[in-house]
């Protein structure tokens, strides 16, 4: 230093900087992973409360609108099949959302939730904030009808599926939300198996070119799957009977009880499979009707297990609902199949 001053040069400080203590490096480090862990934690309740399971039933149920469509000799567009198939998931997610926040005391009086019914349990758990669902349910609104309306700019097929998928949206949006909170009423199930086993399918049909002169095959090929969609929602409604009951939901089982809730699954079921002769002879093709009746083995062990008991057994719940679902999926797949292989045929 003596001498840099001696020669007129100022000395330079040399700064050391101080090491961060091994102890607040590692606690920085922990809050960090946690901070992961939370946000990992709020992604998965995220996804958990859209009930993603269900979108199965969405892909299906349009891939058997566009299946009959081409089976009956209409070309095939993708561009519309997809803005389709879009429309009815935003849609379809939306509704969960927005059952999950409109539901939110049916769901927390519920005591015997199963994987398929009482809700995703999120809200109900207290894993995320109640608003986040509502806020959801209004993206996904607005990205459904953003499909909805580039569908309608496509020509008068993609016209007429946008007018389609609108009403099959404020149906669906009706179902849990005021003012008309059709589940309250005992219209729920009714409402939600035209969206899903009538609506929907019928966006796929009427979107491809020409679809729409197919409506009388698609019309026979829904009717099975109407019975069952009417059948699952009835056994979704028997865990949550009591529930629904103490917060004044007034579904279809709470109104007319669990016996008669349980009758009402065993017509339907039966029905269903029992119908397939009469929808042959009213235009469904023999080999559709073949498709759909495979799952009847199962359908009457169903319908044995309820006569049995089962729905009034807790133990049995996730059973009755799962194999519900499992009959109406099982069904809607072997149709678009069938269909599929009757398209294959007609192509040149």
């Amino acid at each position: 230093m003596a001498v840099a001053a001696a020669r007129g040069v100022s000395p330079v400080t040399v700064r050391r900087e101080s090491p961060v203590p091994p102890a607040r490096e590692a606690a920085a480090d922990v809050a960090a992973g946690a901070e992961v862990r939370r946000l990992a934690r709020a992604l998965a309740a995220f996804v958990r409360l859209g009930r993603p399971r269900f979108l199965v039933g969405g892909f299906v149920l349009h891939g058997l609108g566009a299946a009959v469509a081409v089976a009956s000799g209409a070309p095939f567009v993708a561009r519309r099949f997809t803005l389709g198939q879009v429309a009815v998931t935003a849609f379809q997610l939306m509704t969960h959302y927005a059952n999950d926040y409109f539901d939110y005391a049916a769901d927390r009086a519920n005591l015997t939730p199963t994987r398929w019914s009482g809700g995703s349990r999120v809200l109900a758990r207290g894993e995320l904030p109640r608003a986040v669902a509502l806020r959801a349910s209004l993206v996904l609104a607005a990205c459904g009808l953003a499909a909805t309306a580039a569908l309608a700019c496509d020509g008068s097929d993609g016209r007429l599926a946008a007018i389609v998928l609108a009403v099959a949206a404020a149906l669906s949006w009706a179902y849990s939300a005021p003012p008309l909170r059709l589940h309250s009423r005992g219209l729920g199930e009714i409402d939600a198996a035209l969206v899903v086993a009538v609506l929907v399918p019928a966006v796929g049909l009427v979107a491809q070119p020409g679809g729409a002169a197919a409506a009388g095959l698609l019309a026979p090929a829904v009717a099975p799957l109407v019975l069952l969609e009417l059948a699952m929602l009835v056994a979704f409604e028997l865990p949550d009977a009591r529930g629904d009951a103490a917060v004044g939901k007034r579904t279809l089982v709470v109104r007319l009880g669990a016996p008669a809730g349980a009758a009402l699954y065993a017509v339907a079921v039966v029905s269903a499979y029992g119908a397939l002769p009469l929808l042959v002879a009213a235009g469904l093709p023999r080999s559709v009707a073949l498709a759909a009746a495979f799952p009847a083995p199962i359908a009457a062990w169903r319908v044995a297990r309820i006569a049995a008991g089962d729905h009034r057994d807790p133990r049995r719940w996730p059973a009755v609902c799962f194999w519900a679902a499992a009959l109406f999926v099982a069904t809607a797949v072997a149709e678009v199949a069938a269909f599929g292989a009757l398209a294959a045929v007609s192509l040149p």
